[in-house]
């Protein structure tokens, strides 16, 4: 029998003879290893393409500017002790630099996020694959990408999800590590990256969570917001609902415990931390209250600059204000234990507290709801003057105070600052609320006291001393806080507009060098024409001239006895700052 790898020869039908064809299998046999180098040779070719093609879109690809939304910068308004007052702007962020985020702060970002973050080179190449799995199978969103692909995700690219833009943020994130330092990165991430309650970045992160700057965070403080980057929707109720505050505190032991390993912080630093208070969220009536403060500092800090107001919200600034936010806030709680009046009549009270001789406004309660009531009662609000105005009516009073004297209606911020002439001898200081503003650390405002006098020595005397029929003098004993120069006796004169039960306008006025506080209540309701209101009876229960005394005398308590913050143009003070 014929072998039959051997190829036999055939008769043909026309007598000649042919060869046999190959079989297949024989052939694929012979033809296999010039096909294998066939395809090699392809493989090679196309590694090669998609290699030039890579270095072609390395560079090509220039790294983006970031978007408009990640370099706008909110304004912050701090009180006059540097305590957080509030904020204008579209978006809550300012950047800090690398330098004023603590470096356990910065480790604790590294372990949540990206512990390779020192040493890879901008991207993780197991995290692009996942991702680009799920898009592709229409799964899940998958997390794990580097602290440089978050950054050039949230600050320099869109949000949508493709493979392409994937692969062009790679290629940014790997053209950036190798342009860009490592801390270059992470500070421009700390300062983009959200963290929940409307907080972009590090520095408005501490003050929406604990009430304090970037620089001042603890450890335990720090690693808690490197916890929350995670899912910051969810975790930003931490303090206020108990399951999301146990799972954070499960997350932030984690943290913990990689900073330990990766020698951030030492065991005995570890041992130490405490899982921190977080403020409550969202914010409480009180802090609502506070918009009618950064309304009047806002638009004194514009008029300063002399830009717009939409333009200092969104320029970065930082606003120091003359306010006392424990003596704002004392005076709301006090201000806010008044019933409502009768149907239809509503009950105003405005507080002003300044400083005399100098002009810092310490305290402006001017409503009790600034969402039903934006108007300022107090800068705004026109008071029946009444008996208020009377020791003034017998004294020649010089400009510009004269100018708003001549009036039967004027306002609390008025009244205050015409007593606070007398507490001065005098010596008319214009009031004001800005007491000094800043722009990445360099002061661009500091405001210096306008004083004038227009009261000679007699007619202080006389207006300091003379009342009206209805105004009664009251001298209260202030004690001078620890470290400050004696003081006379506070004097409290209370009168108003309207007389018994058809009373208008109460008013109680208080003064020392130290500090002139005017409580004004007046009533309104609905007037003839639709959107006007006309003057209206105050209610007597409870008598509002006892509760007018009473809410004076309370926040006259809190100043004497608790002192008062600096915060004037010189931020100098005759009482003692608290803690003093």
């Amino acid at each position: 029998m014929a072998d039959m790898n051997e190829t036999t020869t055939l008769p043909s039908p026309s007598g000649g003879r042919h060869r046999e064809r190959t079989p297949l299998r024989i052939r694929f046999r012979r033809t296999r290893g010039r096909r294998l180098r066939r395809l090699l040779y392809a493989l090679l070719a196309l590694v090669a393409l998609l290699c030039a093609s890579a270095v072609v879109a390395y560079q090509l690809t220039a790294i983006p500017k970031p978007h408009p939304e990640t370099v706008t910068q909110s304004t912050v308004f701090l009180d006059s002790g540097g305590d957080y007052l509030g904020r204008r702007g579209p978006v809550d962020r300012q950047d800090v630099p690398l330098s004023a985020v603590p470096r356990h702060v910065q480790e604790a970002v590294i372990a949540a996020e990206n512990r390779s973050f020192r040493t890879d080179r901008g991207i993780s190449p197991r995290a692009i694959a996942r991702a680009a799995l799920a898009t592709l199978t229409g799964g899940d969103p998958q997390g794990g990408s580097t602290i440089t692909q978050q950054y050039v995700k949230n600050a320099l690219l869109s949000p949508e999800r493709s493979l392409t833009r994937k692969a062009r943020e790679a290629l940014i994130a790997i053209k950036l590590d190798r342009t860009r330092g490592k801390d270059e990165i992470l500070e421009g991430y700390l300062n983009t990256v959200y963290f929940g309650r409307g907080a972009a970045g590090i520095q408005s992160a501490a003050r929406n969570y604990f009430g304090v700057d970037a620089e001042d965070l603890t450890v335990a403080q720090g690693a808690a917001l490197a916890s929350i980057v995670n899912i910051p929707s969810y975790y930003e109720k931490a303090g206020s609902d108990t399951k999301v505050t146990t799972k954070l505190a499960d997350r932030w032991e984690w943290v913990l415990d990689a900073m330990v390993t990766s020698g951030a912080i030492t065991a005995k630093q570890r041992a130490e931390a405490r899982f921190p208070a977080f403020r409550f969220y969202p914010p409480g009536e009180t802090e609502g209250q506070r918009q009618y403060l950064i309304d009047v500092a806002a638009k004194e800090a514009a008029d300063r600059l002399g830009i717009t107001e939409d333009q200092l919200a969104s320029g970065g600034y930082n606003v120091t204000t003359t306010f006392d936010l424990a003596l704002q806030d004392r005076a709301t709680q006090l201000a806010q234990d008044r019933p409502g009046g009768k149907r239809g009549v509503r009950v105003h009270t405005a507080v002003v507290g300044m400083v005399p001789g100098d002009g810092a406004v310490r305290l402006l309660y001017g409503g009790s709801d600034y969402a039903r009531q934006p108007f300022n009662d107090a800068v705004s609000g026109a008071v029946e003057g009444g008996t208020a105005l009377e020791p003034f009516g017998r004294v020649k009073v010089g400009d510009p105070l004269g100018r708003l004297l001549r009036t039967a209606a004027p306002t609390p911020l008025n009244l205050a600052s015409a007593y606070a002439t007398v507490a001065a001898d005098g010596r008319y200081a214009a009031p004001y609320t800005v007491s000094r503003i800043t722009r990445e650390g360099r002061t661009v405002y500091r405001a210096r006291p306008e004083v004038s006098r227009v009261l000679d020595e007699k007619e202080t005397f006389l207006a300091g001393l003379r009342t009206g029929d209805g105004a009664t003098p009251v001298a209260v004993g202030a004690k001078p806080g620890a470290g400050s120069v004696p003081v006379e006796p506070a004097v409290f004169t209370t009168g108003g507009a309207g007389g018994g039960s058809t009373r208008r306008t109460v008013w109680t006025t208080g003064y020392d060098p130290r500090l002139a506080l005017t409580v004004s209540l007046f009533a309104d309701r609905a007037g003839p024409r639709k959107g006007t209101t006309v003057p209206a009876q105050l209610p007597n229960d409870p008598p509002p001239t006892e509760f007018a005394e009473r809410v004076a005398t309370g926040i006259w308590e809190a100043a004497t006895k608790d002192g008062a913050k600096g915060g004037s143009a010189e931020d100098v003070r005759d009482w003692p700052a608290k803690g003093e």
